[in-house]
């Protein structure tokens, strides 16, 4: 199983970014997927999750209005659209894939994870 995530990076308060997810070694179409981003010193914090055929969608509340998690059964990925990014947004965020019929919000009920890509927001 690989899971392997790209595109954070340093941006601008307000700006924009667009986090990819690319996933391997299980049945992609079957499973949830979500982005969670922990920062330094807090606990791991769920952000979006997506359902296998990505009608479904949940966001954290500090994520909703802001962020679109989507993806691509075809290609095994997902994405997750940024914008109006805050300071508070800085963190490792990290995709997570889970099997089942009910959409996990826990990190405890994702079994694949990516080793997260950094996104500072910084003036």
């Amino acid at each position: 199983v690989q899971v392997v995530e790209s595109g954070g990076g340093l941006v601008q308060p307000g700006g924009s970014l667009r986090l990819s997810c690319a996933a391997s070694g299980f049945t992609f179409r079957t499973h949830f997927m979500a982005w969670f981003r922990q920062a330094p010193g807090k606990e791991r914090e769920f952000v979006a999750a997506i359902g296998w055929s990505g009608i479904m969608t949940r966001y954290s509340d500090s994520a909703k209005g802001r962020f679109t998690i989507s993806r691509d059964n075809a290609k095994n990925m997902v994405f997750l659209q940024m914008n109006s990014l805050k300071l508070e947004d800085s963190a490792v965020y990290s995709c997570a894939g889970a099997p089942g019929i009910i959409m996990p919000v826990e990190f405890t009920g994702y079994y694949y994870w990516g080793q997260g890509t950094q996104v500072t927001v910084s003036s």
